[in-house]
């Protein structure tokens, strides 16, 4: 072995603590950019593997009735590929419980041989053409439990129909399994889908020789002109009644599938950049203190014959071999933490075509990007070595001039200060880059622990606000189509019910300019108690009788604000659009939605005194007493949806513990780093102070104040950095289903202090054993000699 890597070995071992911390932030680094990485890349590729053995649609259109002849017609549109017709209705199940409200999505499945959106079959046969049979999406027969041979008996039309399961299926359709967009979470036991025969929903739900529903395939030439397609679309189902026209890009699965993969891109990236940042600086910092120390022997070295480059490649091998360790542990944990993660995030999501393959392209990405920040750290760091001569290395380094710093001008105010807290406020005047360094590392890990903290605590505020300030009501009851609201009364007399309302919830076209959304238009009475509206400065918002208000989300969609006019189009044959006028923006953060007063609202679709559902405000639970009713589709309590939230904080805040751990090793490898090199630097004013009777607990106290000081100063600059990392959150994640506002309670401050200050702690007490075995007398007499 050559004598500069004996040496190089030596030196590592003198630095163990630090070499190992530096390395682990190395590890963690790689860690966390090979698994994120590979992650959302497997993530895609299954999703589009899947999509693409499926043959998932590039449009679905909702009609309230297509004949199957006009069906057809439609690939006379130029770039449509193929089409399919199919019916689609959501109806109650029968459950055993008759407290338990249970909604199926029945779906026809066409007999072609290629057909879009086919089934992918998990367990038990193909669906074939028994009438009497259904194939189940695997998230609901998962939910329920289910077994093949098992008679499942869904409520269509006053009458029950008992099919039998045959098989377990995949739809690209539902991937992530939602209801519609006000629900947001799964409920994998409340709603499901099951695909039945085009015969058997043709027959049940009254649609011989018709659909109302349409998927269609664009060919690849003109995917760049799909926008054109759909406009063409949503003119020739007019006469049709459609609802909506939707790209698969708005699909509501599709949209949170991609948004999860872009989640995880933007996280693997921004983490590996932060933390192998922090270790570039604490290894320029620890580097350029040896080559402080090793001074004169880089003069013996260079008189020796050693050139200028070799000495500097002496010392960046320190962080070369840094990077290197860290790259080859890091690649090794990283296989088995990739593997688990892709399968956990492939088997939640529900995506049953895996690709759980390594790709080792990720591996050289990540050793070139970590050998690439250490050697500009090592090179950055051990650069003061070209100017080092042997002549004048031979001579010790003259002590750098003191003078007073700013506060001891303030005679008043440092005669009140004691010695030990005037000798800390001065050492951090002396080295003030490393102060800084110090109070920004603490300031990122105060930040980065504050983040997963918000996320585990912002759903609280999103339902006190959706569930507790927007919607006041128990139960929201909709009707198998619309119905004179005369209809309530009936309702009343049927269930325990303090205080009803009726509402009319319609899809219609809102359009601002060239911007269009098609959203659930809700009106109530002006005089509602079931919605109270609040605008962005929390100030009430009245109802007004003409005019629309508009949610916030579907407000930043259209680019409308207060005063504006926009186009509502209802979707019923024959009715013109309406401008309206916008009255107010909605601060809500699920769901895009605009409301209007009922009255108001039967002038758009020239119908008086009808009722789609109703609000309830009860004492008891309802959903047995109405379920048997014929008219009523679905009765949705609000406290399920609640509960449904709860169920999925848990594993938020599971997640989010592992962000809380990577904070904490961030914040362990900046406070030992920095430490130790203060101590090592200090040795002769330590010993110093040992002369003059100064007890090692007392220097520990001191190092202690320093680090403390630096801590308070962190977190308070920490506090607008997290803020700034939560608003980057707010703009990155947000959809046009729901939005996560940048709202931060008081307890997410104090639980992000409470973790960083046992973060510093930690690395504080790991320097103590340092400080206790250090010998003052030994680095006296090196001095002196």
């Amino acid at each position: 072995m050559k004598k500069l890597d004996l040496r190089l070995l030596r030196s590592i071992k003198n630095s163990k603590g630090q070499f190992i911390s530096i390395t682990v932030t190395i590890i963690v680094a790689l860690v966390i950019f090979i698994s994120f990485s590979m992650v959302a890349d497997k993530l895609g590729n299954s999703i589009d593997r899947y999509y693409e053995v499926t043959n998932f649609s590039d449009i679905t259109a909702r009609v309230s009735r297509i004949p199957a002849g006009a069906v057809q017609e439609l690939l006379a549109i130029e770039g449509i590929e193929s089409v399919q017709g199919r019916i689609v209705s959501d109806v109650p199940l029968k459950v055993e419980d008759p407290d338990e409200k249970v909604t199926v999505r029945l779906v026809s499945v066409s007999p072609s041989e290629e057909p879009i959106n086919s089934l992918y079959t998990i367990g038990g046969e193909e669906l074939g053409n028994n009438i009497s049979s259904t194939a189940v999406l695997q998230q609901f027969f998962v939910g329920r439990d289910m077994s093949f041979g098992d008679i499942i008996t869904p409520y269509i039309g006053g009458k029950t129909y008992p099919l039998l399961v045959v098989g377990e299926v995949g739809s690209p359709e539902y991937i992530y399994l939602m209801e519609n967009e006000q629900e947001l979470l799964p409920d994998e036991k409340g709603f499901g889908v099951i695909y039945v025969t085009e015969e058997f929903a043709q027959s049940t739900l009254g649609f011989q020789g018709s659909y109302n529903d349409i998927v269609f395939k664009v060919s690849n030439s003109h995917r760049n002109r799909i926008d054109s397609i759909v406009d063409q679309l949503e003119d020739e189902l007019e006469r049709y009644g459609v609802s909506s026209v939707i790209k698969r890009e708005d699909q509501l699965s599709h949209s949170v599938m991609m948004q999860e993969v872009d989640s995880l891109s933007i996280m693997s990236t921004a983490m590996t950049v932060v933390f192998l940042f922090v270790a570039a600086i604490i290894i320029s910092i620890m580097l350029s203190r040896l080559v402080r120390k090793d001074r004169m022997a880089i003069g013996v070295m260079k008189g020796l014959g050693y050139t200028d480059a070799q000495v500097l490649l002496h010392y960046v091998k320190y962080s070369i071999l840094i990077g290197m360790l860290g790259s080859f542990i890091g690649i090794l944990i990283s296989i088995p933490v990739s593997v688990a993660l892709v399968k956990l995030y492939i088997q939640y999501m529900n995506v049953p075509v895996l690709d759980t393959s390594m790709d080792p392209m990720y591996f050289a990405y990540g050793i070139t990007l970590t050998t690439a920040f250490c050697v500009a750290a090592g090179l950055f760091g051990s650069r003061s070595i070209m100017a080092i001569t042997p002549a004048d290395a031979m001579r010790p380094e003259a002590p750098k001039a003191g003078k007073r710093i700013w506060l001891e001008g303030l005679k008043g105010i440092w005669r009140r200060i004691s010695f030990s807290w005037k000798i800390v406020i001065r050492n951090i005047s002396r080295t003030k880059r490393r102060a800084v360094f110090l109070v920004v590392g603490i300031a990122l890990t105060f930040a980065i622990t504050m983040l997963p903290i918000y996320m585990a605590t912002i759903w609280d505020t999103l339902l006190d606000s959706q569930y507790g300030e927007l919607q006041r009501m128990d139960y929201s009851i909709d009707l198998s189509k619309p119905t004179n609201a005369s209809v309530l009364l009936d309702i009343k007399q049927l269930a325990d019910i303090n205080v009803i309302e009726p509402k009319v919830e319609m899809p219609m076209q809102i359009k601002n300019g060239w911007r269009k959304k098609t959203v659930s238009v809700v009106a109530v009475p002006s005089e509602t108690v079931m919605y109270s509206f609040m605008g962005k400065d929390k100030k009430q918002i009245q109802l007004p009788e003409d005019g629309i208000l508009l949610s916030s989300i579907l407000a930043h969609g259209l680019g409308a604000k207060t005063g504006d006019y926009v186009e509502v189009k209802s979707f019923i044959p024959g009715l013109d659009e309406k401008e309206l006028q916008v009255k107010g923006i909605v601060e809500q953060y699920l769901g895009a939605n605009a409301y209007m007063d009922i009255e108001a609202i039967y002038k758009v679709v020239e119908e008086k005194n009808i009722a789609t559902g109703a609000y309830v405000l009860t004492d008891t639970d309802i959903t047995g007493s109405l379920k048997e009713i014929k008219n009523i589709r679905a009765v949705q309590s609000v406290g399920d949806m609640q509960d449904a939230m709860v169920e999925y904080m848990d594993m938020i805040i599971a997640s989010m513990g592992t962000m809380m751990i990577f904070g904490g090793i961030l914040g362990f490898a900046i406070v030992y780093n920095i430490t130790t090199v203060s101590i090592n630097e200090r040795l002769l004013e330590f010993s110093s102070l040992r002369v003059m009777g100064f007890e090692k607990k007392e220097i520990f106290r001191m190092i202690t104040r320093e680090n403390a000081l630096m801590t308070v100063i962190g977190i308070i600059l920490g506090i607008p950095v997290g803020y700034g990392m939560i608003k980057g959150l707010e703009t990155s994640i947000s959809t046009d289903i729901y939005t996560i506002p940048a709202i931060i309670m008081p307890s997410t401050y104090v639980i992000a202090t409470i973790a960083t200050l046992i973060f510093v702690a930690i690395a504080q007490l790991a320097t103590y054993r340092k400080i206790n075995n250090l010998s003052f007398l030994d680095a006296l007499k090196n001095r002196v000699s």
